[in-house]
Order: C-alpha cells, then sequence, then structure tokens
C-alpha cells in the first residue's frame, strides 16, 4: 500500500486529488494539511511514502518543506513531489535542489498522475527527458560551481558514466543498454554513486550532475 500526503492551502485541490487517489486500491491517502507547517507535522506523524506538497503556501512554502524533510533522518523514506501551477519556473528548480523528487503540473492528466504517484513511492525521479531538456536550457547553462562537485572524485569511471546518463533522463533499463551491462547493475552503479554524493534521490543527482560540471549542456 502506497501511504500519501496531500498538502494544499486549496481545499478543492486537495479533495480533487483524493477522490483520484481513494479510487486506487494500491494507495491510502493517510492526512490532509492547509499549510506547510501542519503538513511537516503530519509528515513525521505518518511517515507517507509520498507527500504532494504545493510549492506556494501559507506559514512554510513547500521548498521549506522539502528542506526540512530532506533534512531529518527520521523521514529518509518519504518522496516529495511538489505541486505547481506553474511548470517549470526557479521555484520548482529550487525545490529540486532542496530534495524534491519530481514535480507536478495541477492540470496533469489523471492517469498521469495515478502513474506518478506510484513512481514516486519506488523512489524513482519525475524528471522525465523532456523535463530534464528544459531544466538544463533554462537553469543549469551558467559555469558550474566548483563548490558543488565535492566527492565527484571518489566516483568510480562506471559511477561516473551512470550518474552521466541519468542526468540526461534515461531509464535504467536504457542506461543498462548503453553500459552493456544488466539493468540491477546499473542500479547498483547509481545507488552507490547516490551514497557517495549524499544525494536523497535521481532528482538530486541531476541537479548535481549538471551544477558540478560532470555533464554540461553541450554533452546532453
Amino acid at each position: 500500500m502506497i501511504r500519501v500526503l496531500l498538502v494544499d492551502d486549496q481545499p478543492l485541490i486537495r479533495s480533487g486529488f483524493r477522490a483520484l487517489l481513494d479510487l486506487e486500491e494500491d494507495i491510502e491517502v493517510v492526512a490532509e494539511a492547509a499549510d506547510g507547517q501542519q503538513g511537516l507535522a503530519l509528515a513525521g506523524e505518518h511517515l507517507p511514502d509520498v507527500a504532494l506538497v504545493d510549492i506556494r503556501m501559507p506559514v512554510l512554502d513547500g521548498i521549506e518543506v522539502t528542506r526540512r524533510i530532506a533534512a531529518d533522518p527520521a523521514l529518509a523514506r518519504v518522496h516529495v513531489v511538489i505541486l505547481t501551477n506553474y511548470g517549470l519556473d526557479e521555484h520548482v528548480f529550487n525545490a529540486l535542489r532542496a530534495g524534491a523528487a519530481g514535480f507536478l503540473v495541477k492540470d496533469i492528466e489523471p492517469e498521469d498522475f495515478l502513474h506518478a504517484v506510484r513512481v514516486a513511492a519506488r523512489g524513482d525521479a519525475l524528471l522525465a527527458p523532456s523535463i530534464t531538456r528544459r531544466l538544463i536550457d533554462r537553469y543549469v547553462t551558467q559555469p558550474p560551481d566548483t563548490g558543488t562537485g565535492i566527492g565527484l572524485d571518489e566516483l568510480t569511471n562506471r559511477e561516473r558514466e551512470a550518474v552521466a546518463l541519468v542526468a540526461r533522463g534515461l531509464s535504467n533499463d536504457r542506461i543498462a543498454d548503453l553500459m552493456v551491462i544488466t539493468p540491477m547493475t546499473a542500479k547498483t552503479h547509481i545507488n552507490r554513486a547516490m551514497t557517495k554524493l549524499q544525494v536523497r534521490d535521481r532528482a538530486q543527482l541531476v541537479v548535481l550532475a549538471y551544477e558540478s560540471g560532470l555533464v554540461t549542456p553541450r554533452t546532453s
């Protein structure tokens, strides 16, 4: 059972998402919150698999909620998915840097929304190749910040290669094909890289790969 927390200050949005989720046999909405502070408290109380968090809320916004969840070891298994009306903007990018697993636009199709919840619950990033391309084009074309590359020298060559392919938005199966290894071995390389770089998930791995200069828009 996938346990979901809804955090949004708009009751109609929460009720609409809940109506969709309640129809699914493998998903359970464990709590709802109308602001970020309440959402953070409920995350600690219920330990959901997925927290769907509005990016703009009173008391605490979605970015700060994400940052605090990511910083709390007790909430390490909570995957934050940012909800936004605005598509890929600077606030969403900041949320990804803070530790969000991905983001959803609120006018998403119902089947895509349900699929995204299941993807996030598995620990995968909600960053399709087209979204990754837009992320690169809009926010990572500046020279890399050398301070963010700490730990990259600890990666093996194969781990670096796997991280570079993750940054292109590729799945484990596709990465395995390109590296001529099994999907399980590809996943192992990626997980080891995430551990060494101290990132929570693939979304942060993508951001770090471009910010550190491991890959660049020209080589993506």
